[in-house]
């Protein structure tokens, strides 16, 4: 499956090599754009049913995502589990819950298409808790994070990879003078 994945990465030109600045401030070489893959609706019907697979264990009630990068996954993940679907958005640079019953006493697992810190997903998974539901798991196409992610648990995913990270003051890239990208939807 994992083989697959890293050819649909390829073919869909969702596996960005450069300068890129991430969401958490550190800069990185490469940089997973899974928009790219999600545009392709039979790579996110792959995706959506073989992260499924991967999180039925948690037995959800219903699948919740971030606006923007989450909603794509996070409804085919729902479809293949035929389980209901919401998802949370930035106000005022707060996560909320703005067009959906919030979903009381209902165990909710959170999916995303790339984890790198858990901030977005922590986010969500925070609010819905806030809210009444049971937060059993996260999930996610992609994990960068190294193990090293905010969220209260390893979430699931169906590729794990690590590329290097740095701290801008300590960026090779940046003292090479390459052109730096902020590619992801938070800023």
């Amino acid at each position: 499956m994992r083989a697959r994945l890293q050819e649909m990465m390829k073919e869909s030109g969702a596996h960005l090599e450069g300068h890129f600045l991430l969401t958490s401030g550190n800069h990185s070489s490469d940089y997973m754009q899974c928009a790219m893959l999600l545009r392709f609706p039979k790579y996110a019907a792959f995706a959506g049913g073989a992260l499924a697979g991967r999180i039925e264990k948690f037995s959800p009630d219903i699948i919740a995502s971030p606006a923007l990068g989450g909603i794509i996954i996070g409804h085919e993940v729902a479809r293949a589990l035929d389980v209901p679907f919401i998802f949370c958005e930035r106000q005022d640079g707060a996560m909320v819950l703005r067009r959906f019953p919030f979903p009381e006493g209902k165990r909710v697992v959170v999916i995303e298409d790339v984890v790198t810190t858990g901030v977005s997903s922590g986010e969500v998974g925070a609010v819905l808790a806030a809210g009444g539901a049971e937060w059993v798991g996260t999930g996610s196409v992609i994990d960068r994070s190294g193990g090293r992610s905010s969220l209260p648990h390893d979430p699931e995913s169906l590729w794990k990879v690590e590329f290097p990270l740095w701290r801008p003051e300590e960026c090779p890239l940046c003292a090479k003078g390459l052109p730096l990208v902020k590619p992801g939807s938070r800023m």
